[in-house]
């Protein structure tokens, strides 16, 4: 039996793509999971080993679908081996019934792994260099300081609603509270 795995890494994200390649190959069950790559911890993907039987033919239709790094995909790959089933990624044609198949496996998931290395240090390297001209990574804040003080200052006065501040200055009501619960732990310190 071909039995389809599918990931995403991102609820945004569509499993068309993949479901309808899988489907083309085959495939008469297809499970379907949003997780990040680089998580080994994926409740779908165990369910799909659990699942497989001797004999059976994991496929997917891109190798990074299955896993990043080289030790992750060389540990699943080991698990099918050792349990007897096949593995087939469509995309890159690695079919390991083959010894020639199981060697391709071996380089892709090396290249996939130094690919997403090279993306991590092109990425350190731009915070770094937007760093160096004084940029500041991460989310902007939802509020300024003068902001939340004058919101503040008409909470404190009791003559409006949290509701009522919080459209006035534009900000969600969780945000006042968080800044008020941060203002008020200052102020702790500070005694």
């Amino acid at each position: 039996m071909r039995v389809g795995y599918v990931r995403v890494s991102t609820p945004d994200q569509s499993f068309a793509l993949q479901r309808d390649a899988l489907e083309q190959s085959g495939c008469t069950k297809i499970f379907e999971e949003v997780a990040s790559g680089a998580k080994t911890a994926r409740p779908v993907l165990t369910a799909v080993l659990d699942y497989l039987r001797p004999g059976d033919t994991l496929v997917v239709w891109r190798l990074d679908r299955l896993g990043r790094s080289l030790r992750q995909l060389m540990g699943l790959m080991n698990t099918l081996h050792e349990q007897e089933i096949s593995f087939h990624s469509l995309v890159e044609a690695i079919d390991t019934t083959t010894p020639m198949g199981q060697f391709y496996f071996q380089i892709t998931g090396a290249f996939a792994e130094l690919e997403r290395n090279l993306v991590r240090e092109r990425t350190k390297a731009g915070l770094a260099s937007a760093r160096r001209r004084g940029r500041k990574g991460g989310r902007r804040k939802a509020i300024d300081c003068q902001t939340f003080s004058m919101a503040l200052q008409l909470y404190e006065a009791q003559t409006r609603s949290v509701q009522s501040i919080c459209d006035h200055f534009g900000m969600a009501k969780r945000t006042f509270y968080r800044y008020l619960a941060s203002h008020r732990s200052k102020q702790k310190k500070d005694a």
